[in-house]
């Protein structure tokens, strides 16, 4: 495992700085009050390309950049918001991008990241797209940049946590989605830095819950196929070898159901007024079940982390009106 420390994090802040969005922390009074707590959000939904993964591909390619190693071809595996983040960054820095994906990437994605300038090419599965990107990235002059699995994009990813924190003071947890476990990672390498007694808890769709099995087991579990989840920003196969030591270190990492998924994403959406992708709304399970152990009022951070939702995936969101069930612990 490479080493990403708090000082990488920060570095990763200064850098990226100029090319970013300062992202808004908002609350709901109204949630406040329901759940007894009080819950920041972090609208990395409201980032450049809809969505945090923009932090750690810009930092990957602006450090290599820095070091003399920035390829002339950017090659990428990704379901989503990987693909947008580095069709744009490296469009940012005048280089020619491949995305390879499986051919389930949600429409609003893929075409986002062809908007951007990049090839996009679609394979019947995520994992033969894995495999050729393993191919592509054996040619000259060319770099593979991962969606979690790398220092760099470690270290960019922590710089949600880490501008979050700068606006809104110490919190007492901090509550992030987990896919391939890059932004976990990152946040929990800043929170705990920052103050080792915080808590960082994960979330996960029930339905691909490969992080979860990994824990369990001990060693890195592996899914057959991209699961058939609302959350698709968190449908990887499986963890990174250099981000699963990190979430070995977490707090809690909480399974998520479908019906619990599509139930935070109506009431976020409705309470915020902003568009949450499921990935994002999911941990709000997550908190409900950390506030329940407390036995004093409690605030929290929860990264909103992408806001990417095609037409599909709306419609099964919205399916039956959760609205009729006011938010609380028990949920």
């Amino acid at each position: 495992m490479s080493s990403v420390s708090l000082q990488d994090i920060q570095q990763a802040q200064q850098r990226i700085q100029p090319f970013i969005n300062q992202t808004p922390i908002l609350e709901s009074t109204l949630l406040n009050e329901w759940l007894g707590h009080r819950i920041l959000f972090k609208a990395e939904c409201l980032q450049k390309i809809g969505a945090f993964k923009i932090r750690g591909a810009l930092n990957m390619l602006l450090k290599a950049q820095e070091e003399g190693t920035l390829a002339s071809h950017i090659v990428a595996s990704s379901s989503g918001n990987h693909a947008q983040a580095v069709a744009y960054a490296a469009k940012l820095l005048g280089k020619k991008a491949t995305i390879f994906s499986g051919q389930n990437i949600s429409s609003v994605k893929a075409a986002a990241t062809r908007f951007y300038g990049a090839e996009l090419k679609l394979y019947p599965t995520r994992r033969e797209a894995d495999q050729q990107v393993k191919l592509a990235a054996s040619e000259p002059d060319t770099l593979w940049v991962p969606p979690f699995n790398h220092a760099d994009i470690i270290a960019g990813q922590g710089t949600v946590v880490a501008d979050a924190l700068e606006q809104t003071g110490p919190v007492n947890g901090v509550f992030a989605p987990v896919g391939g476990g890059g932004l976990v990672a990152g946040t929990l390498i800043y929170a705990k830095g920052i103050n080792p007694n915080c808590a960082v808890v994960g979330s996960e769709p029930l339905m691909g819950n490969d992080a979860a099995q990994s824990l369990r087991a001990g060693t890195i579990q592996s899914l057959d196929d991209s699961p058939n989840t609302l959350a698709d920003g968190a449908a990887t196969l499986a963890v990174g070898e250099e981000t699963f030591p990190f979430l070995q270190q977490l707090d809690d990492i909480v399974e998520v159901s479908e019906t619990q998924i599509a139930y935070w994403t109506q009431w976020l959406q409705h309470l915020l007024k902003i568009h949450v992708e499921p990935t994002s709304a999911m941990s709000m399970q997550a908190v409900c079940q950390w506030l329940k152990n407390q036995n004093s009022p409690q605030t929290v951070l929860v990264i909103l982390s992408g806001g990417n939702i095609d037409q599909s995936k709306m419609q099964k969101i919205w399916q039956t009106n959760h609205l009729e069930e006011l938010p609380n612990l028990l949920i």
